[in-house]
């Protein structure tokens, strides 16, 4: 298999704390600002490892900001600036010594709507690994093999991979970006919103694929379907306007919530 470097720094001064085993990631006092303007308001809660995770909340209430925090998309961001803490395999993921592109190996991200590269579906889930320094025909045959087959999209693909990825359905895409990412190997899988712009029928794969990857995977997934969350997820974060109102498993959120605003919002009170 190709050998993905570990997550390195420069300056072996930087915060460095053990996690609990059951945690993949710990997030203490996290504040996001676009500007002047905060988004995400002191944050602190910890995600388990090989579970999925699900963040919840109306439009604009920093969801999104902190998951593209936990792998540094916000840096792509000018006016963003972050401070606390997320540490991961005891590292500050947001220390300036980090090396970000490793981090986005261990970490991957899927977006909301499918961005597969207009390449063939095989080059689509060898790019990256190309780039990282493998060659060998044989060890990319493998690697795309699995990943499909992870992704729930072998069977439908594997006589056409040399055909175009944008020939594919819109929830093949979906799936190819998933095997995409999943063929860096990570720990880690963000997942921001990913079947949201899918027919329902393969919004049913996704939902499905994402609770057999949890077995091999920690997964954090932005959705607005309340009841997609409470079908796939593990845990599960309500945010409003920046906040962290209520973080626990999903059955007592949605059955027996302690903040008022979580019931409201389960209920569709607002939103």
């Amino acid at each position: 298999m190709v050998q993905i470097p570990a997550l390195e720094i420069v300056d072996t001064n930087s915060g460095i704390a053990e996690l609990p085993k059951e945690h993949v990631l710990e997030v203490q006092n996290l504040n996001i600002y676009y500007g002047e303007k905060r988004a995400v308001n002191n944050i602190s809660l910890e995600i388990d490892k090989q579970a999925v995770t699900a963040l919840i909340g109306p439009s604009g209430c920093g969801k999104s900001t902190f998951l593209r925090s936990i792998n540094r998309m916000n840096d792509l961001i000018s006016s963003a600036r972050t401070t606390g803490q997320i540490l991961y395999e005891g590292l500050n993921i947001l220390d300036s010594h980090i090396n970000v592109i490793n981090l986005r190996r261990e970490i991957g991200m899927v977006f909301q709507k499918p961005n597969p590269f207009p390449k063939s579906i095989y080059q689509n889930i060898t790019h990256a690994l190309k780039y990282a320094g493998e060659r060998r025909k044989t060890v990319l045959d493998d690697i795309v093999e699995q990943s499909l087959t992870k992704a729930a999209l072998w069977d439908e693909v594997k006589d056409r991979l040399h055909q175009s990825a944008l020939s594919l359905s819109g929830g093949q895409q979906q799936r190819l970006c998933i095997a995409r990412t999943l063929a860096m190997k990570p720990e880690v899988l963000l997942l921001d919103e990913p079947a949201s712009a899918l027919d329902p029928i393969s919004n049913a794969k996704i939902e499905e694929l994402i609770v057999n990857l949890k077995k091999e995977y920690s997964i954090i997934i932005v959705t607005h379907n309340m009841q997609q969350a409470s079908r796939i997820s593990d845990k599960t974060a309500f945010f409003l306007n920046g906040d962290l109102i209520e973080y626990n498993r999903t059955k007592k959120i949605f059955t027996n919530p302690s903040e008022k605003q979580t019931e409201d919002y389960i209920n569709g009170r607002f939103g």
